[in-house]
């Protein structure tokens, strides 16, 4: 899953959704938490999250999306919204799509079939959509339902990347 990467130098994972500010802080967010749990930090593993597109860069998250992080023992407040770039597609060792037309853009971008995946790959519970619902134009519920799809789904992702984060 994880390319062959040099162990002394940290894992470099980016989550990518449209605009940076809904789905993919909420990984972001999930996946830093859930990695300093299990004792590795950003020495081991570097947590980013972009947007395909720049409408909202240097943009705080959706505050819906603050306010369920916040309800699940979350901090989504330091968020700032930016735009996927070159550097992001050749420096990160794994881009974690949050839909297929993200999937789509980061290899139109060039990033390579085996750095990108998408999240619901991970999720236990199998769902027929592979694409984690966009909630921006739904109810605050929708927001605290994916990040539920997201803890799930990260805390799999997580579980991959262990054994390269061990070494």
């Amino acid at each position: 899953m994880i390319p062959g990467s040099d162990p002394n130098i940290p894992l470099r994972v980016s989550f990518v959704c449209t605009g940076n500010i809904c789905r993919s802080p909420m990984g972001e967010v999930v996946l830093r938490s859930l990695a300093a749990d299990e004792g590795f930090g950003a020495d081991r593993l570097v947590v980013t999250s972009r947007g395909t597109g720049g409408w909202h860069e240097g943009d705080p998250a959706d505050p819906r999306t603050v306010v369920a992080l916040a309800e699940h023992g979350y901090d989504g407040s330091a968020h700032r919204a930016a735009q996927l770039t070159r550097a992001d597609v050749t420096q990160n060792h794994l881009l974690v799509a949050l839909a297929r037309d993200h999937e789509r853009a980061l290899l139109t971008a060039g990033a390579p079939r085996d750095r990108v995946v998408l999240l619901t790959a991970f999720d236990p519970d199998r769902p027929e959509d592979p694409d984690v619902f966009d909630p921006y134009y739904a109810n605050a519920q929708a927001f605290s339902d994916v990040l539920t799809q997201v803890v799930r789904s990260t805390a799999k992702l997580l579980e991959n990347l262990i054994p390269r984060l061990e070494r």
